[in-house]
């Protein structure tokens, strides 16, 4: 499937539903996909942080992705991520990728702890080479966990000498400024700047110029109607929306992380466990209990879809 031009509108993160003991749960994987399907998202990235990307192995990467593929069958653009320290792992994972038929790659900066990292031009070295053996567009994720800061200033030289870069997940403090600027500086090297961490700045970022966000897949039933009116020009019924299920996106940003998509999800039958892989834990039980009343008082499908 080829992506929409301009690239818009609402990707999020599917979760990767696992079983109470910790095996994947290959057929809740394939309910999350039609639950986000039904929610009227414009495309579904697999693989990335809140899809617990780092808990999992090569082996169940490559069936994810195997399932996804096959599973989603065209009906939406799959954007995977296949960040690594390792240019040539990323590599391989963005050549598979491809060669599955994903539409797009996510790829954040090369790190590994707290001091690994590598300079500018080993980062665009890095980007080049996945998006030269992948041969697909690039979404580069700047986000606080990499700890690279990623100047305005190179994000714009990656778009112009790297083909096939040309798309920007933005999630980092000052969101909305630093897409103001990437678009004033990059112009239309810059084919797609998107907002991210659960669309918890959504407003500002619209204001701003984004064309889309990368939100969980907790409500992106809610969120897509506030991309719409904000495009048409309603800003005011955009605010009013955004203002209704704010609460629910600042508890799930503030209070659960990507746990918060898993426990409505089971919620509203869409997966039967909410387990999430140790070291991480579950959600403390009052925690849980907030978020679910605050789901309930704006009823995302996810909540009801397997009711």
């Amino acid at each position: 499937m080829t992506l929409p031009q301009p690239f818009t509108g609402v990707h999020p993160i599917a979760p990767t539903p696992f079983q109470a003991n910790g095996d994947l749960d290959l057929p809740g994987m394939r309910r999350v996909l039609d639950c986000m399907i039904d929610q009227g998202v414009d495309g579904i990235c697999i693989l990335a942080n809140y899809s617990e990307q780092f808990l999992l192995t090569d082996t169940e990467r490559a069936t994810l992705v195997d399932l996804t593929m096959s599973h989603v069958a065209g009906r939406r653009p799959v954007i995977v991520t296949c960040s690594h320290f390792s240019t040539r792992v990323a590599g391989e994972r963005g050549r598979a990728a491809a060669a599955a038929g994903a539409s797009m790659l996510m790829l954040m900066p090369p790190y590994h702890g707290m001091t690994l990292r590598t300079d500018e031009a080993g980062m665009l070295a890095h980007f080049a080479h996945v998006a030269q053996v992948s041969g697909l567009p690039i979404m580069v994720q700047d986000a606080p966990m990499s700890g690279v800061a990623l100047s305005v200033p190179f994000l714009v030289r990656l778009a112009r000498e790297v083909p096939g870069v040309r798309y920007f997940k933005i999630e980092v403090p000052g969101t909305a400024a630093k897409l103001r600027a990437l678009i004033e500086v990059g112009g239309e090297a810059i084919a797609g700047p998107l907002d991210g961490e659960e669309s918890i700045t959504l407003m500002a970022d619209l204001d701003a110029g984004a064309t889309g966000t990368m939100p969980s897949a907790l409500a992106p039933d809610l969120i897509r109607p506030i991309l719409l009116a904000h495009r048409a020009g309603r800003r005011a019924d955009a605010a009013a929306a955004y203002a209704r299920i704010l609460p629910l996106v600042n508890f799930e940003n503030r209070q659960c992380g990507l746990r918060a998509t898993k426990a409505v999800m089971q919620e509203g039958g869409v997966i039967a466990s909410d387990a999430v892989r140790h070291p991480l834990l579950p959600l403390d039980p009052a925690t849980r209990a907030g978020l679910l009343e605050l789901a309930r008082e704006v009823s995302p499908l996810a909540l009801r879809w397997g009711r």
